[in-house]
């Protein structure tokens, strides 16, 4: 292969030709590191990754591109210097060319060239990440569930207690006293209605599962979106007509994506008169799920997402989206999202966040209807 800039216009024969064209095919960035750190050579998958062109890359140095002290740059060094492969996993990637850290597994080695180099490819670790991840969010839920229980029966009755108590001072009180007896029940109705909303968290019981249209799900929720809190938000269907069904629980599936819309619609604001929300569906077929404890893996086909051009979702937030009471909104409790992540674990499926300024995407992956839909879902959890 001529490692060469993908700019340069010296001749090449037909196999040349077909090298580059077979490195540039592939899925992960891939760069030859020269003497003092210069790049060389930059695929088509990392002009996409680092957001430059090729020729733009191939006139700066590695420490011009990443940021100080990156890794990478510590194992090009390494490779230079002892001359061997050099593998690195779970790497932290930063770059003046990205909104937040990207974690990735970086493969570094000799190429044999006139003046030595170093071929490197990176490997973001995103659906690794996801699975993971999903896996911790449902670990959370379940802690929840467990304190729910608890809540529901040693806070609501005492609570009951105490707002009765101030009812009955409230008659007997003067008017600036009844400020406070009124403050006392507004109050303990706010922490019931919080218990409520958590007690659903310990709601083990087993989803009653039928083959659900999920395009119908989505008609259902643009329809109340549009009729109500999103009305003045543009919603776009790219819809795959040949989804097959998925196993579940229509009312369900209709609350996580009637939440998901909501939030979008409240990132967006109502002052923006380019709001846009996208629905979107596919079939992913290659999504596989390795189900913990056995040799078992559970296929996750259909993908249903739900986009908007909002304000984004904080960096340091992104990976805890789905924890319960994390929120970004002031007044939010921070278990909405939570939910979601419940209800499609407790589908069989997964969720996943991608943000960035102007642009978030949640992405459920669920498994598809098969023959026999009243079973439990499989089990992906520990």
């Amino acid at each position: 292969m001529t490692l060469a800039t993908k700019t340069s216009e010296a001749p090449r024969g037909d196999k040349h030709i077909l090298c580059d064209a077979l490195v540039d095919a592939l899925p992960h960035p891939l760069l030859v590191i020269g003497k003092e750190l210069s790049i060389d050579y930059a695929n088509t998958a990392a002009e996409d990754f680092f957001q430059m062109s090729a020729g733009l890359l191939c006139r700066h140095s590695l420490p011009d591109v990443v940021a100080f002290g990156c890794p990478l740059i510590a194992l090009v060094e390494q490779v230079q210097r002892n001359g061997t492969t050099v593998n690195e996993y779970g790497v932290e990637l930063s770059s003046f060319r990205f909104e937040s850290t990207k974690l990735v597994d970086l493969y570094g080695g000799p190429v044999p060239v006139p003046n030595g180099g170093v071929m490197v490819m990176v490997q973001q670790r995103s659906m690794a990440q996801m699975i993971e991840r999903q896996l911790t969010h449902r670990g959370a839920a379940r802690s929840v569930s467990g304190l729910a229980a608890v809540l529901a029966h040693e806070i609501k009755n005492p609570l009951s207690g105490i707002r009765g108590a101030a009812q009955l001072l409230e008659g007997e009180r003067s008017e600036s006293d009844r400020t406070l007896t009124q403050l006392i029940c507004a109050e303990s109705d706010r922490i019931c209605k919080l218990v409520d909303r958590m007690e659903i968290f310990g709601d083990e019981r087993p989803i009653q599962r039928e083959p659900v249209n999920i395009h119908d799900v989505l008609d259902h929720v643009k329809h109340v979106a549009s009729s109500g809190f999103a009305r003045h938000i543009k919603i776009v269907e790219h819809y795959d007509p040949s989804l097959p069904p998925v196993p579940g629980s229509r009312d369900k599936l209709v609350q996580v994506f009637l939440n998901l819309v909501k939030n979008a619609a409240e990132a967006i604001g109502e002052s923006r008169t380019d709001g846009q929300i996208t629905l979107s569906t596919a079939f992913r077929p290659g999504v596989r799920l390795s189900v913990p404890g056995s040799q078992a893996r559970v296929g996750l086909p259909l993908e249903i997402a739900v986009e908007d051009n909002g304000t984004g979702v904080p960096a340091d937030l992104l990976q805890h989206l789905f924890d319960p009471f994390v929120s970004t909104k002031p007044s939010g409790t921070g278990l909405g999202l939570a939910l979601v992540a419940k209800i499609v674990g407790d589908h069989g499926g997964i969720i996943e966040c991608d943000s960035r300024p102007r642009y978030t995407v949640f992405r459920a992956l669920m498994p598809m209807a098969t023959g026999d839909t009243t079973a439990e879902p499989n089990e992906t959890e520990t």
